[in-house]
């Protein structure tokens, strides 16, 4: 990485659906350090709050700066309601499909760009935002906005994102991309993409843009050394994410072994070499049980160039978790009254998912249907005919087996997608006027975090730089 684009030591982890919200990415960048915003379900979460009135104004304030303003106009005219919902349930978005129309695709890059966009305001720091490579549909249209609101690095996990690093340098010149589809049954002879071409998006010329750096979210050596010898173009750095980090984690490699609670168990063939890591001679950031001072004391003297840190960022007061059930799940890790989960079958995407387990936790309460309305966790599949089809395993059962999918992967999932809107205060409402209920995800930290709290139940994002940094 150039020494003028040198990134900081500490960056904030991008986590779950709207929890790495545009106002902690905004708080970490003004502390001179990297602020990520998730880009996970940016087009429901915008459209969500405009239906809930845009407290504040700021969706609709930076909607002001998006250069194609007839999508704005249409957006607001669908979805904007001054005065709220007055409990009634949102409107749904069309499910995206490997053919998306422009109209879709500019939603897409209208929503990436409002959440940058915020991210960067009144200040002259680095954002970031963070992208799932199992999550592929809206993932050209997010970069593309991501970087018309000036996004200064793009950070992906969750897959192999070795295609990612030359979508940036199409992107910064306007030039049509491709990133292979994934779609379960393909025969080896046949191939699937997903294809965007922003300069179907201008009448005229377009305004130039930047490259954006590119971090690799890894949990291997094997991984790490192919993504830098083998991506379609250039890997700023990487992050070096362990097992006792939150949301999806990594499988274990070898022959599944499970704890008594079901966890997977992780051994040495899952830890990352750093020496190895080290000769690819690429910068790279310890991610996962790394938010202590010793820890990222330890990082550094290893070789990194800082750490990732999200459990202490996904629980401060700018997080976008919704204040209740942070401060809820606050009051009960204080009192040493929380478990963290590693659950191998939560996840559609088959990745082990951490979840937060504590008591008087809402969702105990809460009765769900399956339902799979928004979608962004499908997996495509051939259909017999030859056509692509999309089922989720968390999806109604009839349904999910009338698309070939198998019984033995139904029990035990979650819909991702509702939970972890829901936590963020976007749930949809059910028939009856049920809400869907939430779901916390959380790193191993969070069972340690009264060493930060003290006797604290409220913190800001800038307690948690001083508490990394202190003296600084």
């Amino acid at each position: 990485m150039d020494e003028p684009n040198r990134l900081p030591e500490i960056i904030q982890g991008g986590m779950g659906v709207g929890v790495s919200s545009w106002q902690l990415a905004r708080a970490v960048a003004r502390l001179g350090h990297l602020g990520v915003v998730s880009g996970t379900a940016t087009d429901s979460t915008m459209v969500r709050r405009l239906q809930d009135g845009d407290p504040g104004g700021h969706v609709r304030r930076v909607m002001e700066r998006f250069p194609l303003q007839g999508i704005v106009r249409d957006t607001l005219a669908r979805y904007f309601r001054p005065d709220g919902r007055g409990g009634a349930p949102y409107l749904a978005l069309p499910l995206l499909r490997q053919v998306t129309n422009l109209r879709r695709q500019q939603l897409i890059m209208l929503s990436a760009f409002v959440e940058v966009g915020l991210a960067k305001e009144g200040h002259d720091g680095k954002v970031g935002m963070n992208l799932l490579a199992k999550i592929q549909l809206p993932t050209l249209p997010s970069i593309y906005g991501a970087m018309l609101a000036g996004v200064d690095v793009v950070l992906m996990g969750a897959g192999i994102p070795r295609e990612i690093p030359g979508v940036l340098d199409a992107l910064a010149e306007h030039r049509a991309c491709a990133i292979r589809f994934d779609v379960e049954g393909l025969p080896a002879d046949r191939s699937e993409h997903l294809t965007f071409d922003p300069r179907a998006h201008w009448d005229g010329e377009p305004p130039p843009l930047r490259r954006p750096a590119f971090l690799a979210i890894v949990a291997s050596n094997s991984l790490a050394t192919m993504l830098a010898r083998k991506s379609t173009g250039r890997v700023d750095g990487f992050v070096v994410e362990g097992p006792i980090a939150g949301g999806h984690n990594a499988p274990p490699r070898g022959e599944p072994r499970f704890n008594w609670r079901g966890e997977p168990l992780y051994g040495a063939r899952d830890e990352v070499d750093l020496g190895k890591l080290r000769e690819l001679g690429v910068p790279f950031w310890i991610a996962g049980g790394a938010g202590s001072p010793e820890r990222l004391a330890a990082a550094r003297a290893a070789g990194a160039a800082g750490v990732q840190v999200g459990t202490l960022f996904a629980f401060c007061q700018e997080s976008g978790m919704e204040p209740a059930l942070r401060r809820a799940v606050l009051d009960h890790a204080a009192r040493g009254e929380v478990e963290v989960v590693t659950d191998p079958r939560a996840s559609p995407t088959g990745y082990p998912f951490k979840i937060v387990h504590w008591p008087e936790n809402p969702a105990y309460r809460a009765t769900r249907q399956r339902v799979c309305d928004l979608g962004y966790l499908r997996v495509a599949y051939l259909e017999p005919d030859g056509t692509i089809g999309y089922r989720c395993s968390g999806e109604p059962i009839d349904q999910y087996l009338a698309k070939g999918g198998r019984l033995e992967d139904t029990p035990g999932r979650h819909c991702l997608c509702n939970e972890l809107t829901a936590t963020i205060g976007l749930g949809q409402v059910r028939d009856g006027g049920a809400v869907e209920p939430p779901l916390v995800t959380s790193g191993d930290d969070l069972l340690e975090i009264d060493r930060f709290l003290g006797a604290r139940r409220d913190y800001s994002a800038a307690d948690v730089i001083a508490y990394l940094q202190p003296g600084t």
